[in-house]
């Protein structure tokens, strides 16, 4: 009777795998350092067998008690994935049959929901505060602020949306600029360019429509006498250029410290509570998908699981079985 092979050493495989992720992928060696991390783990869990001995029981088994010790569905992601890219290598070099990582996915991530200040947080964030006694030379940043963030609740954009803006359509001859999204003020609307290159129309409210009147004029003067200026982006810096997304997160975040707004407000925060509380209002699900720009309808159907906090919370706090259920609670 023949005597079983003998497996390779392990690490010589290891070894090759990461080699070519170096070579092939120009992988850092902080990169390369973490995956033999990972493999590591691998080598543990065959517990002194060869790679081909491991079955996609074996790896269920591991997902199962990993999620049960509470590793994160995104570690015990990223750990598959070496697995699975590893055990293809050696699929391919015919030492083992099959990858049994294939069929093994991770736990789904728990869905983050979007937050969303409550509406009279949103409104107290964007009501101007009393600028009678602001120095003259601030009235720039003051009037392009106000019309930002007014703009960016009124409409549910994207940073990158609102940065992309242009005071009107403007096309150069022989395809030297044209605009990707602009404003047409005549309509009280913008035209933006979104994810994947989709263009939409938003409606722009009055509030917002004030607050951008303002600030043109005070922006149509600056530009007369500012060489260099941007002459076609909606916002611009003191410099004369078209405002940038880390421009426009500070000052979004400035403002909410200013209007007393506990938390932490950036742009995105306002496009959450444009579709929150315009779902609130309209139950309108597929008209909230068509103003923000998603794809697809689950990816707006987020804010139903949003729409029913809310709901649940003023139950909580008003019902009177409500508040027999929390004193029932207290006292137990």
């Amino acid at each position: 009777m023949h005597a079983a092979p003998t497996a390779p050493p392990l690490d010589d495989r290891v070894a090759a795998w990461l080699g070519r992720l170096r070579t092939e992928r120009a992988c850092s060696p902080r990169t390369l350092e973490a995956y033999g991390r990972e493999l590591a783990e691998l080598r543990r869990l065959a517990d002194g067998r060869d790679w081909a001995a491991l079955t996609e029981a074996d790896v269920r088994r591991w997902v199962a008690a990993a999620a049960r010790a509470g590793l994160a569905p995104s570690s015990i992601a990223r750990r598959l994935s070496a697995w699975r890219g590893f055990l293809d290598f050696l699929a391919v070099r015919g030492d083992v049959p099959s990858n049994p990582v294939r069929g093994v996915r991770a736990p789904r991530r728990p869905k983050r929901l979007p937050k969303a200040l409550p509406p009279d947080l949103a409104l107290r964030f964007v009501q101007p505060v009393d600028e009678a006694d602001a120095p003259s030379d601030e009235a720039f940043a003051r009037s392009r602020d106000q019309a930002i963030v007014e703009l960016l609740y009124s409409s549910g954009l994207r940073l990158s949306e609102l940065t992309g803006l242009d005071t009107r359509y403007v096309e150069a001859g022989a395809g030297a600029y044209r605009s990707g999204g602009w404003l047409t003020r005549d309509e009280a609307e913008v035209q933006v360019l979104g994810k994947g290159g989709k263009r939409r129309t938003v409606p722009v409210g009055g509030p917002a429509l004030a607050a951008l009147d303002a600030w043109l004029a005070l922006r149509a003067a600056f530009v007369a006498v500012t060489p260099g200026a941007d002459p076609h982006a909606l916002f611009l810096s003191q410099r004369g250029a078209r405002l940038s997304g880390r421009a426009v997160q500070r000052l979004v975040k400035r403002l909410g410290v200013e209007r007393g707004v506990p938390s932490d407000v950036h742009p995105h925060v306002l496009r959450h509570s444009f579709a929150s509380h315009l779902l609130q209002s309209s139950g309108d699900l597929r008209a909230v998908q068509e103003l923000l720009g998603h794809a697809s309808i689950a990816t707006t159907q987020v804010y139903t699981s949003l729409d029913f906090q809310r709901l649940a919370a003023v139950y909580d706090a008003t019902h009177p079985r409500a508040r027999a259920r929390r004193r029932s609670g207290e006292s137990g």
